[in-house]
């Protein structure tokens, strides 16, 4: 999935879109270093355990729980990975985006 998820954020670079990660793998110094050691560029919040703030407020009980979101900040996909996760986040994008 990381890998993916990398080769997407890149790809997208350029266009309105986000990958944020909700982080349960510690606190922050462990977090830095895991994303630093993993490649990781996107944005995350640490949320300190799988117990945490993010993931009560958000009803999460496995990982990892994906949700898109669209422009309007409305959850359209839970927990797509992958090339379904990709065709999700371009279905969004084309619904925001001019036709050519």
């Amino acid at each position: 999935m990381l890998p993916h998820e990398k080769t997407l954020v890149e790809r997208l670079k350029d266009k309105p879109f986000a990958l944020i990660g909700i982080n349960s793998d510690g606190d922050a110094d462990t977090v830095k270093k895991l994303l630093k050691d993993e490649g990781i560029t996107w944005r995350n919040a640490i949320d300190g355990s799988t117990e945490g703030p993010w993931a009560r407020k958000w009803n999460v009980s496995g990982w990892p729980t994906i949700y898109v979101l669209d422009s309007k900040g409305v959850i359209r996909y839970r927990d797509v990975r992958d090339e379904e996760m990709e065709e999700a986040v371009l279905k969004l994008l084309g619904e925001i985006e001019p036709a050519k």
